[in-house]
């Protein structure tokens, strides 16, 4: 049995997973150095607890964890209303502060409500694959992907909401749902983008938005991290300023840079090389993750691995959005941005 898990794994996932985790610790040691190495710390912990995790799951039949997936999102439900009373961080009610820990719910329900939508449509399609596309059943399974995401909305976390309806988007099309609602969808998302940005999206998200397309619209507040992000891969070269000499970097340009601009200290140390093999080892990754959906010996293991390559695919685009400077919700930025419009550079 054990021999025959391994012989089917999916060797290339794990090596990419590895070298990604590797790249990310020689990076974090580096971005913390001035604090004692608090978050290398707290990452090399979650990798310890996660490779046993890992491994356990590995030997556990899919089937048996997308049965128990209505138990699992029955308590991502309830941490993701409980989190909605905790202290707000930077304006979201997102975390959940244990000790000197912190963990976001959201993570957890991306994966919880891949198994749940996954183990709902395949209980739908065993009376016919075309029962996903009736008007009751397609209602069910938006029910069922919707509680999550407003709950996320109400944080307010509009990035990883959009994440959720990506993965609803990646499933029922693997699942086969009709055309007519693909192409319904998409009117409508054409309909509702220009609304939602005019009448529903608060000034901080408008702004964003702005600023990633044009940061000199307000080079010295918002657009502040944009400009500074690309500076830093810039300044990396081909192989970069090496490990500790980066100077957005060390000299605090950047901020935060253990978490949103991760990438961009990547970029200004270890160069373009390394910064390039971060994003070919994500386009293996979600590659190989395709290639079990489309191989996959039942319905069920093909829209999991649809979903979860769905999570890779988002979870790189908005580390990219972030890492071009998007996020500016941080006391830090704003203070060298006052500071810089008192004193202006002639």
């Amino acid at each position: 049995m054990k021999r025959k898990i391994l012989k089917n794994l999916e060797w290339g996932i794990l090596i990419c997973v590895l070298l990604l985790v590797a790249i990310g610790l020689v990076a974090l040691t580096s971005a913390t150095q001035n604090s004692d190495y608090e978050d290398l710390k707290k990452q090399i912990i979650w990798v310890a607890v996660s490779i046993p995790i890992m491994i356990i799951i590995i030997f556990i039949d899919y089937e048996f964890i997308a049965k128990i997936a209505p138990i699992l999102y029955g308590i991502i439900i309830a941490l993701l209303i409980g989190v909605l009373f905790t202290e707000p961080i930077n304006g979201a009610t997102s975390w959940f502060n244990i000790g000197s820990a912190s963990f976001q719910p959201a993570e957890f329900a991306k994966v919880i409500c891949i198994l749940m939508l996954a183990f709902t449509i395949t209980k739908i399609q065993k009376y016919g694959k075309d029962e996903i596309s009736r008007i009751p059943k397609l209602l069910l399974i938006l029910l069922v992907f919707a509680v999550p995401m407003l709950l996320i909305i109400k944080q307010p976390d509009y990035g990883t909401a959009m994440a959720f309806a990506m993965a609803l988007v990646f499933i029922l099309f693997v699942a086969g749902i009709k055309k007519r609602y693909i192409f319904g969808a998409i009117l409508l998302v054409v309909i509702a983008v220009p609304l939602l940005y005019f009448f529903v999206l608060p000034e901080h998200a408008k702004t964003r938005i702005d600023v990633f397309l044009n940061p000199d619209l307000d080079p010295r507040g918002a657009g502040y991290n944009v400009i500074q992000s690309k500076l830093a891969v810039g300044a990396g070269q081909l192989f970069g300023m090496g490990l500790f000499k980066g100077n957005q970097t060390q000299l605090g340009f950047l901020y935060p840079k253990t978490t949103d601009f991760i990438f961009s200290l990547i970029a200004e140390e270890m160069g373009f090389i390394v910064a390039a093999g971060i994003i070919i080892l994500y386009v293996i990754l979600i590659t190989k993750a395709i290639y079990v959906a489309k191989t996959a010996k039942d319905d069920l293991g093909s829209y999991i691995a649809a979903g979860i390559a769905r999570c890779l695919f988002l979870s790189y685009g908005r580390k990219y959005w972030y890492d071009n400077g998007t996020f500016t919700n941080n006391r830090y930025s704003t203070s060298i941005c006052k500071l810089w419009r008192k004193f202006p550079i002639k």
